[in-house]
């Protein structure tokens, strides 16, 4: 049915191609905040709760450095107030949240004969007199800005700002790329040899790593000239080599396209997916050719040969391409949508491969004559080797085999206890350590008490709770506990700045620095202290407490949470409940929930499916334990590996498991199919592994050395992220490839050995 529509189902793929060839050039890099929020999760429920009271967790903080001596100099505060100023007229910037030393909202407050005075830090009449920055320098002692908005050793300034949340209503996200090249523009617009800009921030990140992923493209040009070169000297055939090639293009342009028909953009994060559909793509399509390949060399003409390699390859195509499907999908079973997006696209493209490589190959193969399949001369070198690994099939090479392979699974699963959850090290893990928003995260997290790395934990009580003595008291005890916990910088709330404006009621005295019992008096103490503060809400229902930490590296991170968690649930009151948690260390806290609670229902349910495929494919316990043990052997040795990496189990890293397998089970699908083929026909087995390894076996043995050697260029890339996941992938290509030629063969000679004795 299929050769017999040939014309038409060339002409259709034609057209279907061109047209989502063109959608994918509308494709754009796109990242958003929102996109990484696992909303399932109990503390994204408080955070959105009360996001627009208290602001969210997509921070923006740009530090302004002199390169010598202090801030108090004419050209800095120059500098300053022009950066605020761009600062605080950028899109989406929330302006009331920008906070500088030269906003209205930044004020001291001090005693003096009369009572209270007061006002800017910066006062309206500013100008940058020696008198001036004098006068500015003891309003920075008197609203307590060292560590928060000014470096502690003067050196430096804050501004800090957050992004507008975007609106429910609207179907179009905040541009975070575009913000962070508008950043770029303010950093070489103001910095000179006096100034230095230091900018960190979710936005930012983004576009540092949407940056580096410019350089992805070159690497996949050259992992594509690598992979070009290898696959054409073992096919022997120029022609060959450029089908396959081709045929796989097709398949990532289908996949890129489709994803922007259905109106996603590709985040930075998952720049790597094309070339994962590229790896897919060419590891089934060399199998095509290997088959049409052996036809030939039999001496049956092209078309023929091409029929035949369609015929022998659906059933095991089909299968491994849909055992890859499920994996991707699997992975959609998390709720963030960055990674159900990511889970989309990957299907799209595992369903184009389906038709390039299973459908279009094997069309394009019958036209072209069977001169093209001649042996090719690098596969003909290899008798030696197939005949020494011909022993693996029997009892002794089986039995060696099968050990190692027990020996490699103890030793992986003594190492995949080391594996962590969430980021390992200080700055973002997708950027290398000496990225310039790394170094600009350790100067702000060096000379600063704040950053970006906050957690607010929400006290819900009454309406005017914030008069209540025994509610304030329990929020004063509360962040005195917290800000106690290693790895907390420091920490802020309503009852902290309320016991500094009551002892200045009482002329400043350390002793009055108290919570006062009497409600009028507290009243007093609290009522200074504005909702813009992000301290309370309107009817002081709800006062949260700012947790700052040092950095936002899983055991921190899981250190804070567990002791705010323990505080809280021994801290039971009717009038008041704390409750987790806001700030984008809650969203990092919240992931790596999710993260840990799926890494093993992923994997459950891509094997179950796998055996499901495989017994209704081949209906036999037999091919099931062949295929599926030494993908279940690879996937502990790839958690192995990050372990012994310091790879941290993330969102970005956590799909590699099920690509592992998706990889994986194409190479044990397609060789225990040939092998079972062989052996039907009444060969022995070692014969009939002997058979296999001639024309499936090689196959594997290019696909895996080659994709391997492919990704291992991507260390040198720019982003540690395309980095680890080239090490990765080059050890899932070549352990996959290992697992399926020297364990496969022993677990059909360890399983044919218990049938005889069965029977």
């Amino acid at each position: 049915m299929v050769f017999g529509s040939r014309a038409r189902i060339l002409a259709l793929l034609t057209i279907v191609t061109i047209a989502l060839a063109w959608q994918a050039t509308q494709l754009r890099l796109q990242s958003g905040f929102e996109k990484r929020l696992p909303l399932g999760h109990p503390y994204m429920e408080t955070f959105l709760q009360y996001r627009d009271a208290f602001g969210g967790a997509d921070r923006l903080l740009i530090a302004v450095r002199a390169r010598d001596g202090d801030i108090f100099t004419e050209h800095f505060f120059t500098t300053l107030q022009r950066v605020t100023d761009a600062v605080f007229f950028l899109p989406g910037i929330d302006r009331s949240s920008v906070r500088s030393l030269f906003t209205p909202n930044v004020r001291f407050v001090e005693i003096v004969e009369g009572g209270f005075a007061g006002g800017n830090v910066v006062p309206a009449d500013f100008q940058p007199t020696p008198a001036d920055l004098a006068r500015v320098r003891e309003n920075i002692f008197k609203a307590d800005l060292l560590g928060r908005l000014v470096a502690r050793d003067f050196s430096a300034a804050l501004i800090s700002a957050e992004l507008i949340a975007p609106n429910a209503l609207s179907a179009a996200e905040f541009d975070h790329l575009q913000l962070a090249d508008q950043l770029e523009r303010i950093r070489h617009a103001f910095v000179d040899d006096q100034v230095d800009i230091h900018i960190v921030g979710f936005a930012k990140a983004m576009g540092d790593v949407a940056e580096g992923a410019v350089g992805v493209v070159a690497f996949f040009g050259v992992t594509f000239l690598m992979i070009a070169l290898l696959a054409c000297a073992f096919l022997g055939s120029i022609t060959l080599t450029s089908l396959v090639l081709g045929c796989s293009l097709m398949a990532v342009l289908c996949s890129l396209g489709g994803l922007s028909l259905l109106g996603f953009g590709l985040d930075p994060l998952s720049i790597l997916l094309p070339f994962l559909i590229f790896a897919i793509g060419v590891s089934h399509g060399i199998q095509m050719i290997s088959a049409y390949g052996a036809e030939v060399a039999l001496g049956v003409d092209g078309p023929t040969a091409a029929r035949l390699a369609f015929r022998q390859l659906l059933r095991p195509g089909w299968t491994a391409l849909v055992s890859d499907l499920l994996g991707f999908l699997a992975v959609a079973l998390i709720e963030v949508r960055i990674l159900q997006e990511l889970a989309i696209a990957a299907a799209i493209g595992i369903m184009a491969v389906i038709l390039t490589n299973l459908l279009l190959l094997p069309m394009l193969l019958s036209l072209i004559g069977g001169s093209a399949g001649a042996a090719p001369p690098v596969a003909e070198r290899l008798p030696w080797l197939y005949r020494s690994m011909s022993s693996l099939a029997r009892p002794t090479g089986a039995t060696l085999s099968l050990l190692a392979g027990l020996l490699l699974l103890m030793g992986g699963l003594a190492e995949t206890r080391h594996l962590r959850i969430g980021d390992l090290g200080p700055g973002l893990a997708e950027l290398r350590p000496e990225s310039r928003y790394n170094q600009d995260s350790a100067f702000i997290a060096s000379h600063f008490a704040i950053g970006v790395d906050v957690l607010q934990v929400m006290v819900e009580t009454v309406p005017n709770g914030c008069i209540d003595h025994e509610i304030m008291a329990a929020i004063d005890r509360f962040q005195w506990h917290m800000a106690n916990v290693p790895g907390v910088r420091s920490t802020l709330s309503l009852p902290q700045l309320a016991k500094i404006v009551h002892a200045g009621w009482n002329e400043g005295s350390l002793k009055w620095r108290v919570l006062p019992r009497n409600e009028s008096n507290l009243a007093q103490a609290v009522a200074p202290i504005e909702t813009s503060s992000g301290l309370l809400n309107a009817d002081c229902s709800v006062m949260p407490v700012l947790i700052f930490a040092e950095d936002h590296q899983a055991d921190t991170i899981e250190r804070i949470v567990a002791a705010a968690k323990s505080y809280a649930a021994t801290d039971r009151s009717e009038n008041y409940r704390l409750r987790l948690a806001a700030g984008n260390l809650a969203v990092m806290a919240a992931t790596n929930d999710v993260v840990k609670a799926a890494q093993i229902p992923i994997l459950v349910y891509l094997y179950t499916a796998i055996v499901a495929l495989c017994l209704l494919t081949f209906r036999s316990i037999r091919a099931v334990l062949c295929i599926v043990l030494p993908l279940g052997l690879v996937s502990v040795l790839v958690y192995a590996v990050m372990a012994a990496l310091e790879i941290g189990l993330r969102l970005s890293t956590l799909p590699v498991a099920a690509l592992a397998v998706g990889i994986g089970v194409d190479y044990g699908i397609y060789i225990y199919s040939r092998l079972d083929h062989f052996s039907r026909l009444g060969l022995e087995l070692a014969q009939a592994w002997r058979a296999t390894l001639r024309v499936t076996g090689k196959a594997v043995l290019l696909t895996g050395l080659t994709l391997a050697l492919g990704v291992a260029s991507w260390v040198f890339s720019a982003l540690q992220f395309q980095a680890d996941m080239g090490l990765l992938l080059a050890f899932a290509f070549l352990a996959n490839m290992l697992g399926a030629l020297l364990l496969l063969p022993a677990l059909a000679c360890l399983t044919e050995a218990v049938g005889q004795r069965w029977r």
